[in-house]
Formats: structure tokens, C-alpha cells, sequence
């Protein structure tokens, strides 16, 4: 009995033709996967230097330009090449071409990157082209690029395979050109005010620095266990002890093993710095400077757009205090309640649900969280948070309860967290040993105790200021991007089944 064959997909089907034209090349001696090709230009830069260009005009200058084929019209006599940096049209016509490398173009297909050497010219409709003389073909595409790229189907797509994404949207290879540009912003700033740049590690023995819980791993030749760095902060805060600056940043990847959500991703990138002789009140100054420093060089503005809302990001921000916010926007005042079962009674009156364990400063967090950070549009900074969520802060130095502590919101989100670092050894050893506690009782998140990072803390350690920012939402708050999937290039995905 004859064996049935499977018909083939669309992609499948796309996929042999173009292997067929493979063989096509090869019959003529035609490689497909050059080795190099002399590009003498790009697409924005003729686009340029030629703006004055009249219709109808030519120039007898002559460019080599290269890039992906995104359109061909009339068999190939119109061609829209697109590069890194935009687009140019190729215009190949048997009066200015060999006939023979004309009808080699049945072998070129949307989607092939492709080199093009020619003059340029404005057609009489106005369009800067390439009066192409020859080309070579300088990559052979087996797979076509979508014609359309919406719905659900091509949500998946569009972070699954960047790549894609890329080719086809401007807006997404403008973002990432904007996320290069908002980092290299922040270190230019960070120079100008004396700061060291330096690398830390990211395989750790001890998870610290953060509440987070971390990836975990195994060294072989050591034979010990690792974890995935969750935070910069101890090691730069060593460095300031050990003297190599006086001002430290880092901008590195941090991993936390933890939900995904619109601003949530386990691999994420971070800026940590730190300054000797300061303390959170500069920290302040300093963040609403660097924001709008970036704003300002990136965008041209430091009043931006991010979905309905128009947010000013122009110095000074606005500061409040988190018991303050927290009496603003509910009418409770925890400053007049002094036991965590009182806490928790006030949070139930106002609908917030709180763990029984829970302490006065989680509480406080809880019903911040719940009721005052959405409204937090405009940026400020929310200051002097509790002792009991704040383990490597000073105490406030007008009240023990709390820390000299901020987060800065906008939009509604937390972008920054800065501290007057805790310096004193012993006071570190016992905030430390608080988190064990909560970690033996079940809190993942709960930090661990880092000895060596409390022995540098005893050779001594000046008083300092630290500021911790999330690279990716302030890209996504320049960009108005609404995930942060979409800053990312290659954000974390489940993994598909196998068919």
C-alpha cells in the first residue's frame, strides 16, 4: 500500500522553495553566505547628506550599501532595504545593470540581506534610491518574515524570537537604541560627579543584600552550593570600606526567583552606588538629578508622556514621609500605635488584609502598598521607612522605630531605594540574625547572614549613602513602555512543549 505524505505548512512549504533557490545559486556558482562585502555607507546617513537632493535630480556619486530586503515591486526593479539604521530604496534596471544579474533577482526573496553598489538619485516622486549597478547577495533567507505582527499568536513571536520583532518594528529597534543610550546617559552623569564604575560577582555564597529569594546552583571543582547574586550592595559596600573610591556604581544583572509580571522579570539589570560622607538626604538629590539628566539628553525633555499620564520628572521632587502618606491618603496614624496587634487592627479597618505574625513595619508596608502607591503619578520620594523592613539602614535619627530610608516613586512604581547605610558592625550582626529568625520560619525572601561582609563592616566603614535603581523601569518609564517584557530583549519564558 503507497504511504501517505503529510502535506507541508506554509512555513514548510515557503522553507523548500527557498532551498530550492539554494541549489539554483550553488548550479551558478553562486555562494549564498558570502564571507564579507565592502559597505560604504549607511541608509540614514544617504538620507542625510542627500535631503536637499531635488526630484528627478542624479549624482554621479557612487555608495555600496547593505541591509534586509523588507519590499521588492515589479519583479524586483523597486527594492526597500532596510539596515540598522533605516531605509533606502534600490532601484535595478537592465540599463544599469548586467541583464544577467537582473534576472538573478527571481532568486532574491523579501527577507535576504543583500549588498548594492550604485549612484544615487531622487525619483521624479521624490524617493532617495540606489541606481544600483550590481549587488551581491550576502545572506539567503529560508524563513519569511510575517506580514502583519499583532494578535496573540504574535505577542508569543514577538518575545519568544526578538529577532523577529526586530526586523519588522522600528518602535522596538528604537527602544532598545533608546535603553543604550538612557545606560551610557547614566554613566556619563555618574563620571562627571567622580564615581568608579566597578564589577562585582555574580555567583555568591551567601543571598544578602535583598529580601528576594535566589537562583540556586552548584560549583563542581569547589564541591559547594551558589546562588545567583540578588543584589550589588554588599561587595560595593566592601569596596567602600577597602577605600578604592569613595564613590562606587555598578549597573550588573541581578536574579530573583520570583513571579513574572509587567515589572517583574528574574533576570533583571540594576544600579547600585554608593558615596562616603554622605547620607540619604544627597541620595535624594542625586536620583532626581540622574533622572532628569537622562530624561533631558535621551528624550530632549524632562516632561514625558507614560500612558494617560503626563509626568514632570524637572527637580525638586516631592518628599514624604511613609507615615505621613500613609495618615494622607487613609487617616491612619501608626505614629500613635504602638504594638503590631494594634497595627493590624488598623490595617483590617481600612480593608487590608496582613499576615497574624506580622510586625508594625510590615503592617505599615502592607497598607502603603494597597492604598497610597497608586496614586504616586508624579515622582517623589517616600522617606523614613520602618526598622523591621529596613535591615541594612540607619536608624532615623530622630526616631528609632524607623530608618533614614527612601524609595522613590513615579507612575506609581517604585524606580529607586536608598539608605544612610547602616556602618555599625554589631547593629549589622543583629538585623542580620533578625532576617535568620524569619527565614527559619518560613520567610523565602528573608536575607542571610554574610560574616565576611560584617568583618569588613569591623575594620570600619564611613558614614555613606547608597541609592539602588531598577535600569529596566526607568527604560520603560522614558519609553512609555508598558511591560518590561519590552525592554528586555530576551525577557524569561516558559518553556514550549515539544510537539
Amino acid at each position: 500500500m503507497e504511504k501517505k505524505t503529510e502535506a507541508l505548512t506554509p512555513k514548510e512549504t515557503i522553507r523548500q522553495g527557498r532551498i530550492q533557490k539554494l541549489t539554483e545559486l550553488a548550479d551558478k556558482g553562486i555562494c549564498p553566505y558570502p564571507y564579507t562585502f565592502d559597505k560604504t555607507a549607511d541608509a540614514q546617513e544617504l538620507q542625510d547628506k542627500y535631503k536637499d537632493l531635488a526630484a528627478g535630480e542624479e549624482t554621479q556619486d557612487v555608495y555600496s550599501v547593505a541591509g534586509r530586503i523588507m519590499a521588492m515591486r515589479n519583479t524586483g526593479m523597486f527594492i526597500d532595504l532596510q539596515d540598522s539604521s533605516g531605509k533606502i530604496q534600490i532601484f535595478c534596471h537592465k540599463e544599469n545593470m548586467p541583464v544577467e544579474m537582473v534576472k538573478m533577482l527571481k532568486l532574491v526573496d523579501i527577507g535576504d540581506i543583500v549588498g548594492f553598489t550604485g549612484t544615487i538619485r531622487r525619483t521624479p516622486r521624490g524617493e532617495l534610491s540606489i541606481k544600483a549597478t550590481t549587488y551581491t547577495l550576502l545572506s539567503k533567507a529560508l524563513l519569511s518574515l510575517p506580514e502583519k505582527f499583532h494578535g496573540l499568536t504574535d505577542v508569543e513571536t514577538k518575545y519568544r524570537q526578538r529577532y523577529v520583532d526586530l526586523i519588522v518594528n522600528k518602535e522596538t529597534r528604537d527602544t532598545f537604541k533608546k535603553r543604550s543610550l538612557i545606560i551610557s546617559k547614566i554613566r556619563e552623569f555618574l563620571a562627571n560627579k567622580g564615581y568608579l564604575e566597578v564589577e562585582t560577582p555574580i555567583l555568591q555564597t551567601v543571598a544578602s543584600g535583598a529580601n528576594a529569594r535566589p537562583f540556586t546552583t552548584h560549583h563542581n571543582a569547589l564541591d559547594m552550593g551558589m546562588t545567583m547574586r540578588i543584589a550589588l550592595e554588599l561587595y560595593l559596600k566592601r569596596l567602600i570600606v577597602g577605600g578604592v573610591s569613595e564613590r562606587v556604581y555598578e549597573i550588573g544583572k541581578c536574579f530573583r526567583n520570583e513571579g513574572i509580571d509587567t515589572r517583574h522579570n528574574p533576570e533583571f539589570t540594576m544600579i547600585e552606588l554608593y558615596q562616603a560622607y554622605a547620607d540619604y538626604n544627597d541620595m535624594m538629590e542625586l536620583t532626581e538629578n540622574m533622572v532628569a539628566f537622562v530624561a533631558q539628553e535621551v528624550l530632549g525633555t524632562t516632561k514625558i508622556k507614560y500612558g494617560e499620564n503626563e509626568i514632570d520628572l524637572t527637580p525638586p521632587w516631592d518628599r514624604k514621609t511613609m507615615l505621613g502618606a500613609v495618615q494622607e491618603y487613609t487617616g491612619l496614624d501608626f505614629n500613635e500605635c504602638f504594638t503590631a496587634e494594634e497595627a493590624r487592627k488598623m490595617a483590617d479597618s481600612v480593608g487590608v488584609y496582613v499576615e497574624e505574625d506580622d510586625s508594625w513595619g510590615k503592617v505599615i508596608d502592607k497598607v502603603f502598598e494597597e492604598k497610597v502607591e497608586p496614586h504616586l503619578i508624579q515622582p517623589i520620594h517616600i522617606t523614613d521607612y520602618p526598622l523591621e523592613i529596613s535591615p541594612l539602614a540607619k536608624v532615623h535619627r530622630d526616631n528609632p522605630r524607623l530608618t533614614e530610608r527612601f524609595e522613590t516613586r513615579v507612575n506609581g512604581w517604585e524606580i529607586a531605594n536608598a539608605f544612610s547605610e547602616l556602618t555599625d558592625p554589631i547593629d549589622q550582626r543583629s538585623r542580620f540574625e533578625a532576617q535568620a529568625r524569619e527565614k527559619a520560619n518560613g520567610d523565602e525572601e528573608a536575607m542571610e547572614l554574610d560574616d565576611d561582609f560584617i568583618e569588613a563592616l569591623e575594620y570600619g566603614m564611613p558614614p555613606t549613602g547608597g541609592m539602588g535603581m531598577g535600569i529596566d523601569r526607568l527604560v520603560m518609564l522614558l519609553t512609555d513602555s508598558q511591560t518590561i517584557r519590552d525592554v528586555i530583549a530576551f525577557p524569561t519564558m516558559k518553556k514550549l512543549e515539544n510537539n
